[in-house]
């Protein structure tokens, strides 16, 4: 029963849908949720005739010239047809109808309704009712039997009840269908059917089967089934003959089985798979019509059931020979062949008919086979895709519940015909067609041609005018304008600059291509282009100071906005959809043939300006599964993003190597399954998505002009409703929509700053408010995580609040890191090294001595400032020049782009390689050390590289490449001892520096300069001495001298050990004592340590505590801030 599935036609809308032939077969009436009947000439009429008979139709039957329908207002109505002049009102019910039916003889009419209740009414006398109760939820659907004896009707309440007409009482109820409360909830519609002309069975629809029960006997006879059935039957048809039932199921599948041989003839499935709703055979039986729950209207023709009507003797009919494109053609879904299971199969079953009581056998060749070609392969070119395998352990007896003897199973005597391979693999999808975003469907007689975030565009085609509005949300842009659409155009795009649209070619004219320049300085503000021959436009898109166009010839024409021809390359597949913002060109095409329900998209980013690059270059575009692209655009900041079938909107993510983040979905916002968000722009400052919601449609009307909803995006990570979960979805958002900042910069356009140091420090709190989250569960791995990904300000801050969370071990990681960064920061920041000379002896001086001036200036520094707040390390400060270059840069950006940075040589070969960080844009210049002082190095690079030679790391993740390392600078005790938190240099190389510290000194001495204040010290005022390090002090020599070998970190740990001994009154002694020494004994210090130069080693405590307190002297901590204030300031 080779038949062709024609296109489906827009009818009704989105809601459930009815239709059936007239007695004719010359119209097609189908019914739907906008309230219209609307009577079709065939699936081809444009203009069908259309009755309103109320807010919305739910069911509709058509017999002898009458129309009946059930509709919204309660009632079930005649209408006169085909004129469609009302005829009075057949019933009432106190809720609406939900299916109406006609008797064979077109005298009666049975209508089941949300009461509960079934009424038979005589359509001559409507005062002639008989009401049928019993059911105990809303009815479902009703049936005649064909010698109008009896009725069925099926019911929400799980039952379906076979009635007595005349006595009014049930004959028999099964209990098969799920029960719910409405028929909204129903799983399936379970419209039950009664085999006409033979009246021997009453089909019933349970879940992916049909049961047929015998009429008289109510014996349940057997099934038909079908693998490829997955889901409920939803509607069931009887062909005229009464030989073939037709059944349409909620995955869009439609079937037509052989009654007699259980065998499916006919396998089609829904292009779109939506729910089949309404089935009506052709009284030719030719034809199947089928509506679905989108208000559209499809068509099977090519039916042909007298195939089965020959003799069983007649050999297989030939087809002409078919084209290997048979699989690939617009039935590219079609399923032929029967399913996977044996016992499902009848197909691989030889049958021969011996039906007692009819003479329609069905046709068995010799071969054993069946003839029909939905079951079979009946010759070499005919490709069916399916899972038909013939063979010789398949041919098994009926299934055990079939106890139909009219088909008889014979053994198979006659020879097989060999075996062939068939295909079995996945099933190509219908590929997408071309779409303009932003754009509603084109069959629309009132449309929106474009909505973007510049206007509107709505064109308007019925029989008064063919026009076109245009409506600018700006009227500072253009005012508004009205073009009458004299040559068709059905596709535009709107920008700042211009009105693009295109009109497809007909017989005598070309494909056009009209540019409306608005923004043009001259007079002439429109140019016009004609594509060759045979080339229509499929899409177009216009960007700043440039127009493209995609054509059907696979080719890409790229225009000056002024009209000018520019370049032409040819794209890898049919294009989908194309958007342009700036210079930037998103295309996005087939590159394959997609199978089950799968689009396979490519997609192309090109850069125009003055280096045209492509920035994607056709990788495949990632879609939900089983959907296809519904708009593509960019956001007003120019990132690429589109919105699936499936409501999911994905951005680019620039900083992942152009991989594509889902940001929102818009379904979980949608109340029911038929309401959709029509997507009109996206937003990343302020995050938004703006869309107009859409109920029971995939799209807006025109009128009323449609309101415009704002969404927030969120990221799908897991547990999101934890606080955890929150936290890292608003900061991983809230790097993703600030990536911007960076491209907008590399691309030369100005950038806010505020907005781009705002972003930054919100991404910094979130990190802060995580940290102490994880240090609240104890999680201390995870606040090292999270400390690799703050700055070094936020490190610091993250180092404080770990100490007075008593975190030691945490806080001397974090001091790492913080270190780490430092370096980072110093290698690549802009530094210059033009005094490096003056300065080395300084430099050799082990760093710790600079000029407070240099400190001073430092401070400027956003970036040095969050070097400074280490305690840990001091680092080596570069000549003054550097800081005068960089004082005026009062924030440092690490995500801004650094421009026109000297390049220096590197300090050491060591830092050369040293960690990069991995937000700079521009790898910048880095710091030197002047080739004559080979054993001079950055005591930082010293830092950062003896903590990366221990076994223990602070950042795994980022391997040090240094090729050698230089020999250490010597470093003094003093300074290693003068921090709580310097646990850090206990190290290995830490180790052999204290060793070292006699020569230090020595080399000191022979240098003999004013030390100037190192930035470290400097980094020391930040935060008052604890009672803990002001008694480490004080008690140091006592624990060394009883331990002369002890490491400093043992000597810490011992320390500590011994300060919990104390009465809690004795600490807070110290704690007090601590915090009273920021005062005058600071300055006195401080003046003793200028004097004292390098100072010898016995000097060295009273150095270190010199250092801590003149450090602290210059920026005391502000007193309101506690452990838990460590917010941010701009400064």
């Amino acid at each position: 029963m080779p038949c062709e599935r024609k296109p489906m036609r827009y009818g009704h809308s989105e809601g459930h849908t009815e239709v059936c032939f007239d007695e004719t077969g010359k119209f097609i009436v189908t019914c739907g949720n906008d309230g219209d009947v609307r009577i079709w000439e065939g699936l081809d009429d444009d203009d069908p005739k259309f009755i309103t008979v109320g807010e919305k139709a739910y069911s509709l039957a058509l017999k002898n010239g009458k129309l009946v329908t059930a509709s919204s207002n309660n009632t079930v109505q005649i209408h006169t047809f085909p004129d469609g002049d009302p005829d009075g009102i057949l019933t009432r019910f106190t809720t609406n109808a939900t299916h109406v039916t006609f008797n064979s003889s077109g005298s009666r009419v049975a209508a089941g309704s949300s009461d509960f209740m079934v009424k038979v009414v005589e359509v001559s006398d409507s005062s002639q009712q008989k009401t049928l109760r019993g059911h105990e939820a809303p009815v479902l659907s009703v049936t005649f039997d064909p010698k109008d004896d009896f009725l069925a009707s099926a019911s929400c309440d799980g039952s379906v009840v076979v009635w007595n007409i005349e006595e009014q009482t049930q004959v028999i109820s099964w209990p098969l269908l799920q029960k719910t409360n409405d028929v909204s909830n129903a799983k399936s519609l379970c419209r039950l059917a009664w085999q006409p002309r033979q009246t021997r069975f009453l089909a019933v629809p349970v879940e992916t089967k049909v049961h047929l029960y015998e009429r008289g006997s109510w014996n349940h006879v057997s099934n038909l089934t079908d693998d490829l059935l997955t889901q409920p039957i939803n509607v069931l048809a009887w062909s005229p003959c009464g030989q073939f039932l037709a059944a349409g199921s909620v995955g869009g599948v439609l079937i037509v089985w052989d009654v007699k041989s259980k065998l499916s003839v006919e396998r089609q499935k829904h292009e779109k798979g939506f729910t089949v709703c309404g089935l009506a055979w052709h009284p030719s039986g030719s034809q199947i019509a089928y509506t679905d729950i989108e208000g559209c209207l499809g068509l099977l023709d090519g039916l042909n059931p007298s195939t089965s009507d020959t003799s069983a003797t007649k050999a297989p009919a030939n087809k002409s020979t078919k084209d290997y494109d048979d699989l690939f053609d617009d039935d590219d879904d079609r399923l032929m062949d029967e399913g996977l299971s044996d016992t499902n199969s009848p197909v691989k079953k030889p049958v021969a008919g011996h039906e007692e009581d009819d003479d329609d056998d069905i046709l068995m060749p010799a071969t054993g086979r069946v003839r029909n070609r939905g079951a079979i392969l009946d010759d070499e070119n005919s490709l069916d895709t399916g899972s038909l395998k013939i063979g010789q352990d398949r041919f098994r007896d009926n299934e055990e519940d079939d106890d139909d003897t009219g088909s008889t199973v014979l053994p198979a005597a006659a020879p097989l015909a060999p075996l062939r391979p068939v295909y079995e693999g996945p099933l190509p999808t219908p590929p997408q067609k071309a779409f303009q975003s932003g754009s509603t469907p084109a069959h629309l007689t009132h449309r929106f041609m474009m909505w973007n975030s510049v206007g509107i565009v709505r064109c308007y085609n019925d029989e008064q005018d063919n026009a076109i509005d245009i409506e600018f949300h700006d009227t500072a842009v253009h005012h508004a304008m009205h073009l009458t659409n004299s040559l068709g155009h059905i596709i535009a795009d709107l920008s700042q600059e211009a009105v693009l649209l295109a009109c497809p070619s007909t017989d005598e004219l070309a494909s056009k291509l009209q540019c409306l320049h608005f923004s043009s300085w001259d007079t002439n503000k429109e140019w016009m282009v004609d594509l060759p021959k045979g080339e229509d436009v499929r899409v177009l898109c216009l960007g700043q100071g440039w127009a493209a166009v995609a054509t059907s010839m696979l080719m890409l024409r790229l225009f000056s906005i002024g009209g000018v021809q520019k370049e032409i390359f040819s794209l890898p597949g049919p294009v989908v959809c194309m958007a342009g913002h700036g210079e930037q060109l998103l295309i996005v095409y087939h590159r394959a043939t997609g199978f089950d329900g799968e689009q396979a998209l490519g997609v192309q980013l090109l850069q125009f300006g003055q280096r045209k690059r492509k920035v994607i270059n056709g990788e495949p575009l990632p879609l939900s599964l089983k959907s296809y692209l519904s708009w593509l655009g960019f956001t007003a900041e120019g990132t690429p993003c589109y919105v699936d079938s499936d409501g999911v909107v994905r951005i680019l993510n620039r900083s992942l190597g152009n991989t594509w983040t889902p940001v929102c979905n818009t379904r979980e916002t949608c109340k029911s399954k038929s309401d959709h968000y029509w997507v009109v722009g996206v937003h990343e400052n302020p995050q938004q998505l703006r869309c107009i919601p859409c109920k029971g449609s995939r799209y807006p009307p025109t009128l009323p002009r449609p309101a415009v909803a704002i969404l927030p995006f969120k990221l799908p990570l897991c547990q999101t409703t934890t606080e955890k979960g929150q936290m890292e979805e608003q900061f991983w958002r809230s790097v993703l929509f600030h990536n911007h900042y960076s491209f907008l910069s590399s691309s030369g356009y100005e950038i806010d700053e505020d907005g781009q140091n705002q972003s930054q420090k919100e991404q910094q709190e979130l990190l802060m408010k995580m940290f102490a989250l994880s240090c609240k569960l104890e999680r201390e791995f995870r606040c090292v995580e999270l400390a690799e990904l703050m700055t070094q300000n936020a490190v610091t801050l993250a180092i404080r609040y770990a100490s007075r969370s008593r975190r030691m071990a945490l806080a001397q990681r974090l001091s790492e890191i913080a270190l780490e960064k430092a370096n980072q920061i110093h290698v690549e920041g802009p530094d210059e090294q033009e005094e490096e000379t003056d300065y080395s002896s300084i430099r050799q001086s082990s760093g710790y001595g600079q000029s407070e001036a240099t400190g001073g200036r430092y401070r400027n520094r956003q970036n040095q400032k969050e070097e400074e707040e280490q305690e840990e390390e001091p680092e080596d400060e570069p000549d003054g020049q550097e800081m005068e270059t960089t004082e005026t840069r009062t924030r440092v950006n690490p995500f801004a782009k650094e421009a026109g940075s000297a390049v220096m040589p590197s300090l050491t070969p060591s830092s050369k390689a040293g960690c990069a960080n991995p937000f700079k844009v521009l790898g910048s210049g880095k710091p030197s050390a002047s080739p004559g002082q080979p054993r001079m190095t950055n005591i930082l690079d010293n830092m950062t590289c003896s903590r990366k030679s221990a076994p223990v790391s602070g950042s795994a993740g980022k391997p040090n490449k240094s090729p050698a390392l230089k020999p250490l600078a010597p470093k003094p005790k003093s300074k290693t001892q003068s921090t709580l938190l310097q646990m850090t240099g206990t190290k290995a190389p830490s180790k052999k520096t204290q060793e070292n510290t006699e020569p230090a000194a020595a080399q000191q001495n022979k240098l003999d300069v004013p030390p100037p204040a190192s930035p470290a010290d400097n980094s020391e005022n930040k935060r008052p001495k604890t009672g803990f390090q002001l008694w480490l002090e004080e008690n140091r020599k006592s624990i060394i001298s009883d331990h002369p070998d002890m490491e400093e970190t043992d000597v810490i740990k011992e320390a500590m050990g011994h300060f919990r001994t104390l009465s809690p009154e004795e600490r807070l002694s110290w704690t007090e004592r601590a915090k009273g020494q920021t005062g005058d004994a600071a300055d006195l210090k401080k003046r003793k340590r200028a004097e004292g130069g390098g100072g010898d080693s016995e000097n060295e405590t009273g150095q270190s505590e010199a250092d801590e307190n003149g450090a602290k002297k210059k920026k005391p901590l502000d007193p309101s801030s506690k452990l838990s204030a460590f917010a941010f300031n701009k400064n």
